[in-house]
């Protein structure tokens, strides 16, 4: 998923993804109950209306924001560094964005994530094309080194931070976007196959993602989990949608009504899924 304001090359119209196999899903052990659990943490979400500080970047704060809307939480966006950390005390998690940084926003992060690892709330960092600027990977090393339970990565941002001599630990669970969306933690491995091509055709939608991360994580403490739940629940969301949209212009409200009216027994039914590990 794009998660930065860039050019991307032309592509074909997609066309909408076909419904899922049944034979598909789930796959592997503890496949079907992970999916059932991943609908449950939905659920709570919609139950129990967590509140999510998203400091995330200027092209996907909309998007952010009334995706969380949609599926249930409640979203706060000031990037103040004298109000970011009152703002992520008073949150049951925080959503951390890399992009489009400067040095007011780093501020803002580090009062939020100190703010939240004083309160005890989890946190997601979402390293927006550490691939592409230094300055950017040296800037997620160091918050990784203050234990977010989700990292959420492409597989250029991955190789990135992890590929190299100064490979940092990590203990949390390591959420990797692409054609399948890989999911890992403690050698449990989880893949996920919904999603569809009009997804990246919009600015954000990777940054959607870390947010509602986020919002699982607030009501379902397994980091594993929540990022699967949240992971599906777009991927599904983005099938829904993709299948009525006529291009990114219509995806994009689309894509909301879909999350706004997604149910637990659709994540069910629609659901693609394989346990690895």
């Amino acid at each position: 998923m794009q998660d930065d304001v860039e050019t991307l090359p032309p592509t074909p119209a997609p066309t909408p993804a076909p419904p899922p196999a049944a034979g598909a899903r789930p796959a592997g052990p503890g496949a079907a109950e992970r999916l059932s659990a991943a609908a449950e943490a939905v659920a709570r979400v919609r139950a129990r209306a967590p509140r999510v500080h998203c400091l995330t970047n200027m092209a996907a704060a909309s998007l952010s924001a009334n995706g969380l809307l949609a599926l249930g939480a409640t979203p706060s966006l000031t990037d103040d560094p004298g109000e970011a950390a009152a703002f992520t005390a008073g949150a049951d998690a925080l959503a951390v964005n890399l992009g489009t940084p400067d040095a007011r926003r780093s501020d803002a992060i580090d009062a939020a994530v100190a703010a939240a690892r004083e309160a005890g709330a989890p946190w997601v960092l979402d390293p927006v094309m550490v691939d592409r600027a230094p300055v950017r990977r040296a800037e997620a090393l160091r918050l990784l080194r203050w234990k977010p339970a989700i990292l959420r990565v492409n597989e250029d941002e991955r190789a990135s931070l992890f590929d190299g001599a100064d490979a940092p630990a990590f203990a949390g669970a390591l959420a990797v976007s692409g054609r399948a969306d890989r999911l890992s933690r403690d050698g449990a491995a989880v893949r996920v196959f919904n999603g569809h091509a009009l997804a990246p055709r919009i600015t954000g939608s990777g940054c959607l993602l870390g947010a509602l991360m986020g919002a699982v994580l607030a009501v379902e403490r397994d980091p594993l989990q929540a990022a699967l739940a949240a992971t599906l629940a777009l991927g599904v969301a983005s099938e829904i949608a993709g299948a009525e949209a006529r291009g990114p212009g219509s995806f994009q409200p689309a894509l909301l009504d879909a999350l706004y009216a997604l149910t637990p027994q659709t994540i069910l039914e629609r659901g693609r899924i394989a346990c690895d590990g």
